[in-house]
């Protein structure tokens, strides 16, 4: 069962999947004179510390960012047939190492980062990485004096932590902190004043009930703005409402006659194992997904330029694996 804090789960290879489509969406939606409002539904603290007491103990930004950073992986197993039913998809595993450069979504996503620690962009030494954004700071760094930014968090050590965070930006009204469930908060938010915004849906999943919220909500959402932008992140786990979460979007999308995308990133196997004493090993998060209802028409190219980079650095095992579906 994942922990509720973020912070221990702060730059592991979920978060470079979530965030480089969330800077290629906000960098793609924040191009227009019209205002955007953005809306967070479980924003978190906002910012973490790589070097902190919650990320040194999961350990896990050293299988995500640090990876990400460190000498190209050399990816294992073949290409894996494309689901059927897609309008189009892709599968695989990526070749050997994204030596010529970065994508430019991922391109985007290290610059980011570099940004908020300039010891690491001066020296290029990883071990300078200390500062890691959560969602509402990423979404922030894009936005206009027209654009507004809605962030909400239940948790109330969490809470706090984000609205200090803001606080130190000096954002004025352009950001607002709200302690409330992100799931019903914004119903009051839909339509937007200026007909455009974009929602960005991340739960725990501590509790299972919270993928039935994520399509309730989601329906709610297209019901009464059908032309946002809604983007879920949701973790690839052996738990059947995990895999379901996907199709209902999915679903919901193609009933509403929505575009969409899915794009999901395999690191390891799920499977479980055992050490020499017989005790057995839970694999952790394996995989997980960003499906976007409404996607720019630039973000799947992006992403199939990123995605094997995200393979072939972040990859574990043979089972490494990325699949990224669109339609509509």
């Amino acid at each position: 069962m994942f922990s509720y804090r973020h912070a221990f789960h702060a730059g592991n290879h979920a978060d470079v999947l979530k965030h480089t489509t969330l800077i290629a969406l906000m960098k793609y939606l924040t191009q227009k004179d019209t205002a955007l409002t953005v809306i967070d539904t479980h924003a978190g603290a906002g910012l973490y510390r790589l070097d902190g007491d919650y990320t040194e103990t999961s350990g896990e930004a050293q299988e995500g960012i640090f990876r990400l950073l460190s000498e190209p992986k050399t990816p294992a197993a073949p290409a894996k047939k494309a689901p059927a039913g897609t309008k189009t998809a892709a599968t695989g595993t990526a070749k050997p190492a994204a030596a010529p450069g970065w994508a430019p979504a991922l391109q985007d996503y290290i610059d980011l980062l570099r940004g908020l620690n300039p010891q690491f962009a001066e020296t290029g030494n990883i071990a300078h990485l200390k500062i890691y954004p959560g969602s509402p700071f990423i979404e922030q760094q894009f936005l206009s004096g027209r654009d507004k930014l809605k962030l909400f968090e239940l948790h109330p050590t969490d809470f706090k932590s984000l609205s200090g965070n803001i606080e130190q930006l000096g954002v004025g009204r352009q950001v607002a902190v709200s302690r409330e469930d992100g799931f019903e908060a914004l119903k009051t938010f839909l339509p937007p004043p200026a007909r455009r915004a974009m929602v960005f849906c991340d739960p725990s999943y501590e509790m299972k009930s919270d993928y039935g919220r994520v399509a309730t909500c989601m329906a709610d959402a297209v019901k009464r703005f059908a032309t946002g932008t809604y983007v879920v992140w949701y973790p690839i786990i052996p738990r059947p409402e995990a895999h379901d979460l996907p199709r209902k979007l999915k679903t919901l999308a193609v009933k509403a006659s929505r575009s969409w995308l899915n794009a999901a990133l395999t690191v390891k196997s799920s499977k479980l194992t055992t050490d020499t004493s017989g005790e057995v090993i839970r694999p952790g998060l394996p995989a997980s997904g960003m499906f976007v209802i409404n996607p720019p028409h630039t973000l799947k190219a992006e992403l199939q330029a990123a995605l094997p980079q995200m393979v072939a650095l972040l990859g574990q095992d043979r089972n490494a694996s990325f699949t990224l579906e669109h339609g509509g």
